[in-house]
Protein backbone atom coordinates (compact mmCIF):
# COMPACT_ATOMS: atom_id res chain seq x y z
CA UNK A 1 0.00 0.00 0.00
CA UNK A 2 0.89 3.30 -0.79
CA UNK A 3 -0.19 5.68 1.71
CA UNK A 4 -2.47 5.83 4.44
CA UNK A 5 -3.74 9.19 2.91
CA UNK A 6 -6.54 8.22 0.61
CA UNK A 7 -5.67 12.09 -1.15
CA UNK A 8 -2.00 11.85 -1.08
CA UNK A 9 -2.10 11.81 -4.87
CA UNK A 10 -3.24 15.73 -4.86
CA UNK A 11 0.34 17.18 -4.30
CA UNK A 12 1.71 15.17 -7.32
CA UNK A 13 2.68 16.78 -10.53
CA UNK A 14 2.51 14.14 -13.45
CA UNK A 15 4.90 13.60 -16.27
CA UNK A 16 4.03 11.73 -19.39
CA UNK A 17 6.36 10.09 -21.10
CA UNK A 18 5.68 8.37 -24.85
CA UNK A 19 8.34 5.82 -24.61
CA UNK A 20 9.14 4.99 -28.39
CA UNK A 21 10.21 9.07 -28.46
CA UNK A 22 11.63 9.89 -25.85
CA UNK A 23 15.29 8.75 -25.67
CA UNK A 24 16.39 5.29 -27.78
CA UNK A 25 19.30 3.91 -25.59
CA UNK A 26 20.48 1.51 -28.10
CA UNK A 27 20.29 3.10 -31.15
CA UNK A 28 17.99 1.20 -33.08
CA UNK A 29 15.83 4.25 -33.83
CA UNK A 30 13.17 3.57 -31.18
CA UNK A 31 12.93 4.80 -27.99
CA UNK A 32 13.14 2.48 -25.25
CA UNK A 33 12.80 2.29 -21.16
CA UNK A 34 16.83 2.38 -20.78
CA UNK A 35 16.67 5.54 -22.18
CA UNK A 36 14.12 6.40 -19.68
CA UNK A 37 16.47 5.01 -16.91
CA UNK A 38 19.70 6.73 -18.89
CA UNK A 39 17.62 10.24 -18.53
CA UNK A 40 15.73 10.00 -15.17
CA UNK A 41 18.28 12.13 -13.50
CA UNK A 42 17.29 15.28 -15.55
CA UNK A 43 13.68 14.65 -15.24
CA UNK A 44 14.22 14.80 -11.92
CA UNK A 45 15.28 18.45 -12.02
CA UNK A 46 12.51 19.24 -13.63
CA UNK A 47 10.65 18.47 -10.46
CA UNK A 48 8.02 16.50 -11.54
CA UNK A 49 6.32 13.89 -8.66
CA UNK A 50 5.25 10.83 -11.02
CA UNK A 51 5.77 9.82 -14.09
CA UNK A 52 2.68 8.38 -16.96
CA UNK A 53 4.05 5.29 -19.20
CA UNK A 54 2.50 5.34 -21.56
CA UNK A 55 2.23 1.82 -23.03
CA UNK A 56 5.00 -0.61 -22.84
CA UNK A 57 3.25 -3.80 -23.09
CA UNK A 58 3.57 -6.68 -25.72
CA UNK A 59 1.77 -4.83 -28.88
CA UNK A 60 2.05 -4.97 -32.58
CA UNK A 61 1.86 -1.59 -32.47
CA UNK A 62 -0.90 -0.83 -34.76
CA UNK A 63 -2.41 1.99 -32.29
CA UNK A 64 1.13 2.38 -30.80
CA UNK A 65 0.87 0.02 -28.19
CA UNK A 66 -2.72 0.61 -27.33
CA UNK A 67 -3.08 -2.68 -29.32
CA UNK A 68 -2.27 -5.04 -26.26
CA UNK A 69 -1.46 -8.41 -26.98
CA UNK A 70 -0.10 -9.40 -23.81
CA UNK A 71 -0.65 -7.49 -20.44
CA UNK A 72 2.12 -9.24 -18.73
CA UNK A 73 4.40 -8.67 -20.90
CA UNK A 74 7.22 -6.27 -22.13
CA UNK A 75 7.28 -5.51 -25.77
CA UNK A 76 10.80 -6.32 -26.63
CA UNK A 77 11.47 -2.85 -28.42
CA UNK A 78 10.81 -1.37 -25.10
CA UNK A 79 13.06 -3.86 -23.42
CA UNK A 80 12.37 -6.49 -20.42
CA UNK A 81 10.53 -6.52 -17.79
CA UNK A 82 14.01 -6.78 -15.52
CA UNK A 83 14.25 -3.24 -17.51
CA UNK A 84 10.63 -1.74 -16.28
CA UNK A 85 11.63 -3.37 -12.55
CA UNK A 86 14.94 -1.28 -12.69
CA UNK A 87 13.32 1.70 -14.16
CA UNK A 88 10.23 1.85 -11.00
CA UNK A 89 13.20 1.55 -8.33
CA UNK A 90 15.85 3.80 -9.79
CA UNK A 91 12.54 6.31 -10.00
CA UNK A 92 11.83 5.13 -6.40
CA UNK A 93 15.18 6.02 -5.39
CA UNK A 94 14.21 9.57 -6.47
CA UNK A 95 11.12 9.48 -5.28
CA UNK A 96 9.38 9.63 -8.58
CA UNK A 97 6.53 7.76 -8.70
CA UNK A 98 5.41 5.50 -12.08
CA UNK A 99 1.84 5.46 -13.32
CA UNK A 100 0.71 2.94 -16.25
CA UNK A 101 -1.52 3.13 -18.93
CA UNK A 102 -4.73 0.56 -18.53
CA UNK A 103 -6.62 -0.19 -21.47
CA UNK A 104 -9.69 -2.35 -20.67
CA UNK A 105 -11.81 -1.72 -23.48
CA UNK A 106 -10.58 -3.67 -25.62
CA UNK A 107 -6.95 -5.61 -26.91
CA UNK A 108 -5.26 -6.29 -29.87
CA UNK A 109 -6.37 -8.77 -32.71
CA UNK A 110 -3.35 -10.84 -31.75
CA UNK A 111 -4.25 -11.39 -28.09
CA UNK A 112 -3.95 -15.25 -27.46
CA UNK A 113 -7.35 -14.49 -26.22
CA UNK A 114 -9.06 -13.26 -29.67
CA UNK A 115 -7.11 -15.67 -31.73
CA UNK A 116 -8.42 -18.57 -29.93
CA UNK A 117 -12.07 -16.52 -30.45
CA UNK A 118 -12.03 -16.59 -34.09
CA UNK A 119 -10.43 -19.92 -34.33
CA UNK A 120 -12.73 -22.01 -32.10
CA UNK A 121 -16.48 -21.54 -31.63
CA UNK A 122 -16.35 -23.23 -28.42
CA UNK A 123 -13.16 -21.41 -27.28
CA UNK A 124 -13.46 -20.33 -23.84
CA UNK A 125 -12.88 -16.60 -24.99
CA UNK A 126 -15.48 -16.50 -27.09
CA UNK A 127 -17.60 -14.44 -25.06
CA UNK A 128 -14.60 -11.75 -23.99
CA UNK A 129 -15.51 -10.11 -26.92
CA UNK A 130 -18.45 -8.86 -28.76
CA UNK A 131 -20.05 -11.32 -31.93
CA UNK A 132 -23.03 -10.94 -34.07
CA UNK A 133 -24.47 -12.23 -37.28
CA UNK A 134 -24.43 -9.81 -39.99
CA UNK A 135 -27.73 -8.34 -41.54
CA UNK A 136 -28.55 -9.08 -45.27
CA UNK A 137 -24.49 -9.09 -45.82
CA UNK A 138 -24.02 -6.22 -43.58
CA UNK A 139 -22.55 -5.48 -40.36
CA UNK A 140 -25.19 -6.19 -37.70
CA UNK A 141 -26.02 -2.47 -37.41
CA UNK A 142 -24.67 0.92 -38.83
CA UNK A 143 -22.17 2.19 -36.16
CA UNK A 144 -19.19 4.12 -37.36
CA UNK A 145 -15.48 3.10 -35.98
CA UNK A 146 -14.73 5.78 -33.07
CA UNK A 147 -11.48 6.47 -35.75
CA UNK A 148 -13.38 8.02 -38.31
CA UNK A 149 -14.51 6.25 -41.57
CA UNK A 150 -15.57 2.90 -41.65
CA UNK A 151 -18.13 0.55 -39.91
CA UNK A 152 -17.09 -0.59 -36.58
CA UNK A 153 -18.05 -3.79 -37.06
CA UNK A 154 -15.30 -6.14 -39.11
CA UNK A 155 -15.85 -9.80 -40.47
CA UNK A 156 -14.58 -12.42 -38.53
CA UNK A 157 -11.59 -14.07 -40.78
CA UNK A 158 -12.85 -17.34 -42.72
CA UNK A 159 -16.59 -16.61 -41.63
CA UNK A 160 -19.21 -15.30 -44.21
CA UNK A 161 -21.66 -13.70 -41.64
CA UNK A 162 -19.91 -13.37 -38.23
CA UNK A 163 -18.81 -10.16 -37.50
CA UNK A 164 -16.81 -8.37 -33.78
CA UNK A 165 -16.64 -5.25 -32.83
CA UNK A 166 -14.02 -2.21 -32.05
CA UNK A 167 -14.86 1.34 -31.02
CA UNK A 168 -11.66 1.98 -32.35
CA UNK A 169 -9.85 0.03 -35.13
CA UNK A 170 -10.46 -3.40 -36.51
CA UNK A 171 -7.08 -4.68 -35.02
CA UNK A 172 -8.20 -3.65 -31.92
CA UNK A 173 -11.93 -6.19 -31.14
CA UNK A 174 -13.47 -4.93 -27.73
CA UNK A 175 -13.86 -6.68 -24.55
CA UNK A 176 -17.43 -8.01 -23.55
CA UNK A 177 -17.66 -6.55 -20.49
CA UNK A 178 -21.41 -8.31 -19.73
CA UNK A 179 -19.18 -11.52 -19.06
CA UNK A 180 -18.11 -11.76 -15.63
CA UNK A 181 -15.36 -13.68 -16.00
CA UNK A 182 -13.30 -11.59 -18.53
CA UNK A 183 -13.88 -9.19 -16.27
CA UNK A 184 -12.33 -10.64 -12.87
CA UNK A 185 -9.08 -11.80 -15.67
CA UNK A 186 -8.97 -7.81 -16.00
CA UNK A 187 -8.86 -7.39 -12.35
CA UNK A 188 -6.49 -9.61 -11.41
CA UNK A 189 -4.23 -8.65 -14.24
CA UNK A 190 -4.35 -5.07 -12.92
CA UNK A 191 -3.43 -6.14 -9.06
CA UNK A 192 -0.85 -8.19 -10.59
CA UNK A 193 1.06 -4.82 -11.69
CA UNK A 194 -0.05 -2.96 -8.45
CA UNK A 195 1.60 -5.61 -6.65
CA UNK A 196 4.87 -4.57 -8.50
CA UNK A 197 4.72 -1.38 -7.19
CA UNK A 198 3.43 0.79 -9.96
CA UNK A 199 1.41 3.96 -7.37
CA UNK A 200 -1.56 3.72 -10.25
CA UNK A 201 -2.78 3.92 -13.70
CA UNK A 202 -4.18 6.66 -15.94
CA UNK A 203 -7.10 4.30 -17.68
CA UNK A 204 -7.81 4.26 -21.55
CA UNK A 205 -11.48 5.11 -22.84
CA UNK A 206 -12.49 3.70 -19.89
CA UNK A 207 -16.37 5.10 -20.82
CA UNK A 208 -16.63 2.71 -24.02
CA UNK A 209 -16.56 -0.12 -22.19
CA UNK A 210 -20.27 -0.79 -21.75
CA UNK A 211 -22.55 -0.62 -24.94
CA UNK A 212 -26.05 -0.87 -25.46
CA UNK A 213 -27.01 -4.38 -25.69
CA UNK A 214 -29.72 -3.93 -28.66
CA UNK A 215 -27.12 -3.10 -30.66
CA UNK A 216 -29.98 -1.75 -32.93
CA UNK A 217 -28.86 1.04 -35.79
CA UNK A 218 -29.41 4.70 -35.52
CA UNK A 219 -29.99 7.55 -37.21
CA UNK A 220 -26.74 8.55 -39.80
CA UNK A 221 -25.07 11.71 -39.26
CA UNK A 222 -22.93 11.51 -42.13
CA UNK A 223 -22.72 10.93 -46.23
CA UNK A 224 -21.53 7.57 -45.21
CA UNK A 225 -24.96 6.63 -44.13
CA UNK A 226 -23.19 5.23 -40.59
CA UNK A 227 -23.61 6.95 -37.20
CA UNK A 228 -20.90 7.65 -34.55
CA UNK A 229 -20.29 4.56 -32.44
CA UNK A 230 -20.23 6.79 -29.25
CA UNK A 231 -24.35 7.50 -29.28
CA UNK A 232 -24.63 3.79 -28.06
CA UNK A 233 -21.03 2.75 -27.09
CA UNK A 234 -19.94 5.49 -24.67
CA UNK A 235 -20.54 6.33 -21.03
CA UNK A 236 -24.19 4.27 -21.11
CA UNK A 237 -26.83 3.40 -18.46
CA UNK A 238 -25.27 0.22 -16.49
CA UNK A 239 -21.64 1.59 -16.97
CA UNK A 240 -21.57 2.35 -13.07
CA UNK A 241 -21.92 -1.27 -12.40
CA UNK A 242 -18.97 -2.48 -13.99
CA UNK A 243 -17.03 0.98 -12.58
CA UNK A 244 -17.67 0.24 -9.21
CA UNK A 245 -16.93 -3.32 -9.07
CA UNK A 246 -13.90 -2.12 -10.74
CA UNK A 247 -13.01 0.21 -8.15
CA UNK A 248 -13.38 -2.25 -5.34
CA UNK A 249 -11.64 -4.97 -6.34
CA UNK A 250 -7.94 -3.01 -7.62
CA UNK A 251 -7.45 0.63 -6.80
CA UNK A 252 -9.36 1.13 -3.74
CA UNK A 253 -7.44 -2.02 -1.75
CA UNK A 254 -4.11 -0.58 -3.00
CA UNK A 255 -5.38 2.95 -2.55
CA UNK A 256 -3.70 3.62 -5.93
CA UNK A 257 -4.22 6.62 -8.54
CA UNK A 258 -6.04 6.44 -11.04
CA UNK A 259 -7.42 9.55 -13.58
CA UNK A 260 -9.74 8.04 -16.18
CA UNK A 261 -9.59 9.35 -19.59
CA UNK A 262 -13.34 9.95 -19.50
CA UNK A 263 -14.90 11.43 -22.28
CA UNK A 264 -18.76 11.63 -22.71
CA UNK A 265 -18.63 12.17 -18.71
CA UNK A 266 -21.38 15.42 -18.15
CA UNK A 267 -20.63 17.56 -15.07
CA UNK A 268 -23.52 16.31 -13.59
CA UNK A 269 -22.55 13.01 -13.42
CA UNK A 270 -18.82 13.80 -12.22
CA UNK A 271 -19.89 12.91 -8.19
CA UNK A 272 -20.07 8.90 -9.43
CA UNK A 273 -16.65 9.11 -11.31
CA UNK A 274 -14.36 11.80 -8.93
CA UNK A 275 -16.87 12.42 -5.81
CA UNK A 276 -15.82 10.81 -2.10
CA UNK A 277 -17.62 7.23 -3.34
CA UNK A 278 -15.84 7.75 -6.90
CA UNK A 279 -14.80 5.40 -9.52
CA UNK A 280 -11.42 7.30 -9.81
CA UNK A 281 -8.95 9.72 -8.16
CA UNK A 282 -9.78 12.14 -10.87
CA UNK A 283 -10.59 12.42 -15.06
CA UNK A 284 -9.78 13.77 -17.81
CA UNK A 285 -12.05 16.79 -18.95
CA UNK A 286 -12.26 17.25 -22.53
CA UNK A 287 -14.67 19.94 -22.86
CA UNK A 288 -11.95 22.63 -22.89
CA UNK A 289 -9.41 20.58 -24.73
CA UNK A 290 -11.31 20.12 -27.63
CA UNK A 291 -12.50 23.49 -28.41
CA UNK A 292 -10.44 23.64 -31.33
CA UNK A 293 -13.14 21.07 -32.64
CA UNK A 294 -16.37 20.08 -32.55
CA UNK A 295 -15.55 16.43 -32.11
CA UNK A 296 -11.83 15.37 -31.10
CA UNK A 297 -12.38 11.95 -33.78
CA UNK A 298 -13.57 14.35 -36.73
CA UNK A 299 -10.93 16.65 -37.11
CA UNK A 300 -12.27 18.30 -40.15
CA UNK A 301 -14.48 20.33 -37.60
CA UNK A 302 -13.19 23.26 -36.84
CA UNK A 303 -14.19 25.91 -34.97
CA UNK A 304 -13.46 29.33 -34.62
CA UNK A 305 -12.87 29.72 -31.21
CA UNK A 306 -12.82 32.82 -29.17
CA UNK A 307 -10.34 33.51 -25.87
CA UNK A 308 -13.56 34.31 -24.15
CA UNK A 309 -15.60 30.89 -24.84
CA UNK A 310 -11.90 29.52 -23.64
CA UNK A 311 -12.17 30.74 -20.57
CA UNK A 312 -15.97 30.22 -19.88
CA UNK A 313 -15.27 26.37 -20.64
CA UNK A 314 -12.82 26.67 -17.95
CA UNK A 315 -14.62 27.95 -15.50
CA UNK A 316 -17.01 25.68 -16.23
CA UNK A 317 -14.95 22.73 -15.91
CA UNK A 318 -13.28 24.00 -12.86
CA UNK A 319 -16.09 25.04 -10.78
CA UNK A 320 -17.87 21.81 -11.96
CA UNK A 321 -15.04 19.63 -10.81
CA UNK A 322 -14.43 21.62 -7.84
CA UNK A 323 -17.80 20.91 -6.80
CA UNK A 324 -17.25 17.21 -6.35
CA UNK A 325 -13.93 16.23 -6.75
CA UNK A 326 -10.50 16.69 -8.20
CA UNK A 327 -9.34 17.40 -11.69
CA UNK A 328 -6.29 16.20 -14.25
CA UNK A 329 -5.58 18.94 -15.81
CA UNK A 330 -3.59 19.20 -19.14
CA UNK A 331 -2.73 21.04 -22.10
CA UNK A 332 -1.02 18.46 -24.08
CA UNK A 333 -0.69 14.49 -24.58
CA UNK A 334 0.20 11.67 -26.88
CA UNK A 335 -3.73 12.14 -28.54
CA UNK A 336 -3.23 16.07 -29.02
CA UNK A 337 -1.71 18.11 -31.11
CA UNK A 338 1.28 20.55 -29.66
CA UNK A 339 -0.20 23.26 -27.34
CA UNK A 340 1.34 26.19 -28.12
CA UNK A 341 0.15 25.67 -32.28
CA UNK A 342 -3.44 25.28 -30.70
CA UNK A 343 -4.30 27.81 -28.34
CA UNK A 344 -1.76 30.31 -30.09
CA UNK A 345 -3.76 31.80 -32.96
CA UNK A 346 -0.71 34.67 -34.26
CA UNK A 347 2.33 32.44 -35.20
CA UNK A 348 4.20 35.16 -34.06
CA UNK A 349 3.92 34.24 -30.33
CA UNK A 350 4.46 30.42 -31.22
CA UNK A 351 7.45 31.37 -28.75
CA UNK A 352 8.67 31.52 -25.14
CA UNK A 353 6.10 34.40 -24.71
CA UNK A 354 2.93 32.41 -25.62
CA UNK A 355 4.41 29.27 -23.96
CA UNK A 356 5.31 30.84 -21.15
CA UNK A 357 1.40 32.30 -20.71
CA UNK A 358 -0.14 28.59 -21.48
CA UNK A 359 1.79 26.96 -18.77
CA UNK A 360 0.44 29.38 -16.63
CA UNK A 361 -2.89 29.39 -17.68
CA UNK A 362 -3.23 25.02 -17.00
CA UNK A 363 -0.44 24.92 -14.35
CA UNK A 364 -2.17 26.77 -11.34
CA UNK A 365 -6.23 25.76 -12.01
CA UNK A 366 -7.04 23.21 -9.01
CA UNK A 367 -6.02 19.85 -9.56
CA UNK A 368 -2.57 18.05 -10.67
CA UNK A 369 -0.82 19.90 -13.58
CA UNK A 370 0.21 16.86 -16.09
CA UNK A 371 3.32 18.02 -18.63
CA UNK A 372 3.27 15.99 -21.77
CA UNK A 373 6.99 15.38 -22.76
CA UNK A 374 8.20 18.57 -24.87
CA UNK A 375 5.63 20.38 -23.61
CA UNK A 376 8.18 21.78 -21.17
CA UNK A 377 10.56 23.11 -24.00
CA UNK A 378 7.92 24.37 -26.12
CA UNK A 379 8.00 21.91 -28.93
CA UNK A 380 5.98 22.35 -31.74
CA UNK A 381 3.65 20.56 -34.20
CA UNK A 382 5.57 19.55 -37.22
CA UNK A 383 4.09 20.22 -41.04
CA UNK A 384 4.05 17.63 -43.11
CA UNK A 385 3.11 17.84 -47.13
CA UNK A 386 1.67 14.18 -48.13
CA UNK A 387 -0.72 11.90 -45.88
CA UNK A 388 1.32 9.05 -46.66
CA UNK A 389 3.99 11.19 -44.39
CA UNK A 390 1.98 10.16 -41.08
CA UNK A 391 2.51 7.37 -38.72
CA UNK A 392 -0.73 7.62 -36.91
CA UNK A 393 -3.07 5.27 -37.74
CA UNK A 394 -6.30 7.59 -37.33
CA UNK A 395 -4.71 10.44 -39.53
CA UNK A 396 -5.49 8.81 -42.69
CA UNK A 397 -8.69 7.62 -41.47
CA UNK A 398 -9.83 11.70 -40.82
CA UNK A 399 -8.02 12.43 -43.88
CA UNK A 400 -9.93 10.49 -46.58
CA UNK A 401 -13.54 11.24 -44.27
CA UNK A 402 -12.95 15.11 -44.75
CA UNK A 403 -12.56 14.58 -48.46
CA UNK A 404 -15.70 12.23 -48.77
CA UNK A 405 -17.90 15.37 -46.55
CA UNK A 406 -16.53 17.65 -49.67
CA UNK A 407 -13.51 19.21 -48.55
CA UNK A 408 -10.22 19.44 -51.08
CA UNK A 409 -7.55 17.31 -50.48
CA UNK A 410 -5.38 20.67 -48.87
CA UNK A 411 -7.54 21.74 -47.32
CA UNK A 412 -8.09 17.77 -45.74
CA UNK A 413 -4.14 17.67 -45.65
CA UNK A 414 -4.69 20.77 -43.25
CA UNK A 415 -7.06 19.59 -41.01
CA UNK A 416 -4.62 16.46 -40.30
CA UNK A 417 -1.71 18.26 -39.93
CA UNK A 418 -3.64 20.78 -37.17
CA UNK A 419 -4.69 17.37 -35.37
CA UNK A 420 -2.60 14.34 -35.68
CA UNK A 421 -1.46 12.52 -32.81
CA UNK A 422 2.23 12.44 -34.86
CA UNK A 423 2.65 15.95 -33.30
CA UNK A 424 3.13 14.55 -29.96
CA UNK A 425 5.01 11.80 -31.23
CA UNK A 426 8.54 13.39 -32.20
CA UNK A 427 11.56 12.32 -31.10
CA UNK A 428 11.88 14.30 -27.88
CA UNK A 429 14.91 17.20 -28.84
CA UNK A 430 17.89 16.70 -26.18
CA UNK A 431 20.36 18.61 -27.84
CA UNK A 432 21.28 20.04 -31.66
CA UNK A 433 23.53 17.10 -32.30
CA UNK A 434 22.45 14.24 -34.46
CA UNK A 435 18.95 13.00 -34.25
CA UNK A 436 18.14 16.02 -31.97
CA UNK A 437 19.86 14.08 -29.17
CA UNK A 438 17.27 11.38 -29.47
CA UNK A 439 20.01 8.66 -30.61
CA UNK A 440 23.27 8.76 -32.64
CA UNK A 441 22.14 6.81 -35.29
CA UNK A 442 21.03 7.39 -39.00
CA UNK A 443 17.57 6.61 -38.47
CA UNK A 444 14.80 7.51 -36.33
CA UNK A 445 11.24 5.23 -36.13
CA UNK A 446 8.74 8.57 -37.44
CA UNK A 447 10.48 12.04 -38.72
CA UNK A 448 12.18 14.54 -37.11
CA UNK A 449 10.27 17.15 -38.16
CA UNK A 450 11.75 20.91 -38.28
CA UNK A 451 11.84 23.09 -35.52
CA UNK A 452 13.78 25.96 -34.03
CA UNK A 453 17.22 25.06 -32.94
CA UNK A 454 16.95 26.48 -29.62
CA UNK A 455 14.22 24.28 -28.42
CA UNK A 456 16.01 21.35 -26.67
CA UNK A 457 16.73 20.13 -23.47
CA UNK A 458 20.61 21.01 -23.16
CA UNK A 459 19.92 24.52 -24.63
CA UNK A 460 17.40 25.40 -22.55
CA UNK A 461 18.90 23.78 -18.96
CA UNK A 462 21.54 26.55 -19.30
CA UNK A 463 19.10 29.66 -19.99
CA UNK A 464 17.67 31.32 -16.80
CA UNK A 465 14.74 32.57 -19.40
CA UNK A 466 14.04 29.50 -21.33
CA UNK A 467 10.74 27.53 -20.75
CA UNK A 468 11.91 24.39 -19.09
CA UNK A 469 13.32 26.72 -16.45
CA UNK A 470 9.89 28.43 -16.19
CA UNK A 471 8.23 25.20 -15.87
CA UNK A 472 10.78 24.71 -13.17
CA UNK A 473 10.00 27.81 -11.22
CA UNK A 474 5.96 26.86 -11.35
CA UNK A 475 6.78 23.53 -9.78
CA UNK A 476 8.78 25.13 -7.12
CA UNK A 477 6.12 27.99 -6.52
CA UNK A 478 3.09 24.58 -6.60
CA UNK A 479 5.36 22.50 -4.10
CA UNK A 480 7.50 24.50 -1.37
CA UNK A 481 6.85 28.40 -1.83
CA UNK A 482 4.24 30.55 0.42
CA UNK A 483 1.66 30.27 -2.21
CA UNK A 484 1.82 25.87 -1.26
CA UNK A 485 -1.77 25.86 0.33
CA UNK A 486 -3.28 28.08 -1.19
CA UNK A 487 -2.69 26.29 -4.89
CA UNK A 488 -2.85 23.10 -3.38
CA UNK A 489 -5.83 23.23 -1.44
CA UNK A 490 -7.14 26.25 -2.26
CA UNK A 491 -10.78 26.57 -4.56
CA UNK A 492 -10.53 28.44 -7.99
CA UNK A 493 -12.54 31.12 -8.09
CA UNK A 494 -13.01 33.30 -11.51
CA UNK A 495 -12.04 37.16 -11.36
CA UNK A 496 -14.80 38.79 -13.53
CA UNK A 497 -12.63 41.27 -15.92
CA UNK A 498 -13.99 43.55 -18.99
CA UNK A 499 -11.37 42.49 -21.06
CA UNK A 500 -12.08 39.29 -23.35
CA UNK A 501 -9.23 38.06 -24.07
CA UNK A 502 -7.67 38.08 -20.68
CA UNK A 503 -8.79 35.16 -18.00
CA UNK A 504 -8.10 35.42 -14.50
CA UNK A 505 -8.75 33.57 -11.43
CA UNK A 506 -7.81 33.50 -7.84
CA UNK A 507 -6.66 30.36 -6.19
CA UNK A 508 -7.32 30.02 -2.64
CA UNK A 509 -7.45 33.55 -0.67
CA UNK A 510 -3.68 34.91 -2.05
CA UNK A 511 -3.06 33.35 -5.65
CA UNK A 512 -4.17 34.81 -8.73
CA UNK A 513 -3.30 34.51 -11.92
CA UNK A 514 -3.42 36.66 -15.13
CA UNK A 515 -3.07 35.73 -18.84
CA UNK A 516 -3.53 37.74 -22.02
CA UNK A 517 -4.16 35.30 -24.75
CA UNK A 518 -4.12 37.70 -27.50
CA UNK A 519 -1.31 39.45 -29.66
CA UNK A 520 -2.72 43.19 -28.62
CA UNK A 521 -1.69 44.78 -24.85
CA UNK A 522 -4.91 45.28 -23.05
CA UNK A 523 -6.06 47.33 -20.41
CA UNK A 524 -6.71 45.39 -17.14
CA UNK A 525 -6.03 46.78 -13.33
CA UNK A 526 -4.07 44.31 -11.56
CA UNK A 527 -3.82 44.31 -7.66
CA UNK A 528 -1.13 45.13 -5.44
CA UNK A 529 1.03 42.34 -4.23
CA UNK A 530 4.35 40.12 -4.91
CA UNK A 531 4.84 39.10 -8.42
CA UNK A 532 5.70 35.52 -7.81
CA UNK A 533 6.15 34.63 -12.05
CA UNK A 534 6.00 36.75 -14.99
CA UNK A 535 6.72 35.94 -18.39
CA UNK A 536 8.00 39.63 -19.03
CA UNK A 537 10.94 40.88 -17.53
CA UNK A 538 8.52 44.26 -16.18
CA UNK A 539 4.62 44.62 -15.14
CA UNK A 540 2.64 47.67 -15.58
CA UNK A 541 0.32 48.51 -12.99
CA UNK A 542 -2.90 48.58 -15.70
CA UNK A 543 -1.77 47.01 -18.66
CA UNK A 544 -0.95 43.42 -19.49
CA UNK A 545 1.43 43.32 -22.50
CA UNK A 546 0.75 40.36 -25.78
CA UNK A 547 0.70 37.23 -24.27
CA UNK A 548 1.77 38.29 -20.83
CA UNK A 549 0.94 36.10 -17.45
CA UNK A 550 1.46 37.05 -14.25
CA UNK A 551 0.92 35.00 -10.94
CA UNK A 552 0.63 37.25 -7.80
CA UNK A 553 0.86 36.88 -4.07
CA UNK A 554 -1.86 39.28 -2.75
CA UNK A 555 -3.32 40.04 0.87
CA UNK A 556 -5.42 37.90 2.11
CA UNK A 557 -9.44 38.27 0.30
CA UNK A 558 -11.34 36.21 2.84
Amino acid sequence: MLSTNNNWWKKEIFYQIYPASFKDSNNDGIGDIRGIIQELPKIHTLGITTIWLSPVYQSPMVDNGYDISDYKAINPMFGTMKDLDELIQKAKDLNIKIIMDLVLNHTSNQHYWFQDAIKNPNSPYRNFYIFKEGKNNLPPNNWRSNFGKGSSWTLVPGENNLYYHHVFSKQQPDLNWENKELRFALYDMINWWLKKGIAGFRIDAITFIKKDQDFASITPDGNDGLGKVKRKAENRPGINVFLNELNEHTFKPANAVTIGEASGVQYDQLDKFIGKKGYFSMIFDFHYADIDVRSGSEWYHQTNWTVQELNEAIIKSQLAIQKYGWGANFLENHDQPRSINKYIKDPAYRNKVGAKALATLFFFLRGCPFIYQGQELGVQNAQRTSIKQFNDISSPDNYYRAIEEGFSAKEALKFVNDRSRDNARLPYPWSNEINDGFNTGHKTWIGLGKHNPQINWHTEDKDETSILNFYRAMIQIRQTSSLNDDLLNGDFIPIKNSTSSVITYQRGQHAQVFVNLSSQAKQIQLPLGKVLLNNYSDLKSEELLPYQAVLIEVKNHG
